[in-house]
């Protein structure tokens, strides 16, 4: 068995050990009922894959009724839901894995259907540059202040249910990441403007959220924050932007930094001529917090690379949908075992079930072949880009 420096231990910045560098990805498996309460198939779809990670990233929950993104979402927008977060939160603690609770608002990125009728709010009522995309209704200054409330009102309900952390999901263009950003934000207040003006929602949503933890929980309890290093849009945030917004989360008690992209390796969109990895340039700056890698990591040889730029969390996604046991088999030297492809037939033991399966069938890095002839086998097979 080789000694890799992913099964080794770490300890966040608030003193917890988590027992070693694997992460399990927040993603979208649309297994929760309408309401957003917690389903079985969703249980134990997590709980398969919480026995060798050191973390479990839950799919993202929404913090109120305008935030919920899409269906099949889970909900921490009300105390009722708290009960079925419970029994999820054990689920995954019962494994091993430390379980963090990810929460969100969709801001813009959702639609009145989504929402049951209520309108997308965002920042600035700009549309997001998507085909089809609903114009959002911009927040009023009380309404700001609502929505961090909501913010630390989920996380509230995450330490009551059990959670070891919670995630704030500033990423992929959602509402944290609208107030960041120059195209979605063009408020005149004190919520927009200059960078500084544009960061402070998501800087007084974690001040709010740390005061939660501090009122509500131990000092164990894990904050971290997820992140999309730069936009496309013009105007859009750019590595600059997020290099000062780093720094800036050096000064805070978050745990981690969480950051988002489909391959680990990848450089600017904005700059072609910076041919630096983003992570690489985000781990100087990020002197005292960790940082978790993500994105097209399949391979305990990938895996390893990435620990070797001095990164400290490694994130699997796709990959773990195809092999929960990937953990345990890197540690137990049965790597010759491991699952690079998804068969129709391996569906049921691994909790892939509709809608999850039509909805990763559409998922960048998976490619249906339909029949396999060999083997007579209906398989899905991954390909990483």
């Amino acid at each position: 068995m080789k000694n890799y420096q992913f099964l080794n231990p770490i300890i966040l910045p608030n003193g917890v050990q988590i027992k070693n560098r694997v992460v399990l990805a927040p993603m979208t498996e649309q297994m929760a009922f309408q309401d957003g309460t917690v389903s079985l198939e969703e249980i134990n779809y997590m709980q398969q894959r919480a026995g060798g990670v050191g973390l479990l990233i839950t799919p993202v929950a929404y913090i109120n009724k305008e935030g919920k993104g899409f269906e099949g979402q889970l909900g921490v927008d009300d105390d009722h839901k708290i009960a079925g977060l419970s029994k999820l939160a054990f689920a995954i603690k019962s494994r091993g894995a430390k379980a963090i609770l990810q929460i969100f608002s969709a801001g813009r990125m959702t639609n009145s259907h989504i929402t049951r009728g209520l309108k997308p709010v965002s920042a600035s009522a700009i549309a997001a540059p998507r085909n089809g995309a609903e114009c959002p209704r911009e927040l009023s200054q009380d309404e700001v202040v609502n929505t961090i409330k909501d913010f630390a009102e989920a996380t509230r309900r995450a330490i009551a249910a059990g959670f070891d952390g919670i995630e704030l999901h500033g990423a992929n263009t959602y509402l944290l990441q609208q107030f960041v950003s120059p195209h979605s934000n063009r408020r005149t207040d004190q919520w927009g403007g200059s960078l500084e003006k544009r960061l402070f929602f998501p800087m007084t949503v974690i001040n709010e959220v740390l005061k939660v933890k501090e009122k509500f929980a131990t000092p164990e309890f894990i904050v971290g924050y997820r992140l999309s290093p730069e936009e496309m849009e013009e105007p859009g945030i750019s590595l600059d932007d997020t290099k000062y917004f780093i720094d800036k989360l050096q000064q805070t008690d978050i745990d981690y930094i969480h950051v988002s992209m489909g391959n680990v390796w990848r450089t600017s969109m904005r700059d072609q001529s910076d041919s630096v990895p983003i992570i690489k340039q985000l781990r100087k700056v990020s002197s005292k917090k960790p940082l978790i890698a993500v994105g097209s990591i399949r391979t305990p040889e990938q895996a390893e690379d990435v620990m070797n730029s001095e990164i400290d969390f490694i994130a699997l996604g796709h990959q773990l949908i195809i092999e929960p046991n990937w953990v345990e088999k890197v540690a137990s030297g049965q790597e010759d075992s491991i699952r690079y492809q998804l068969h129709a037939a391996d569906l049921d033991d691994l909790g892939v079930k509709p809608p999850f399966l039509e909805f990763i069938r559409d998922m960048p890095g998976f490619d249906i072949l339909g029949l396999d002839y060999a083997d007579n086998r209906e398989i899905v097979k991954v390909t990483y880009l």
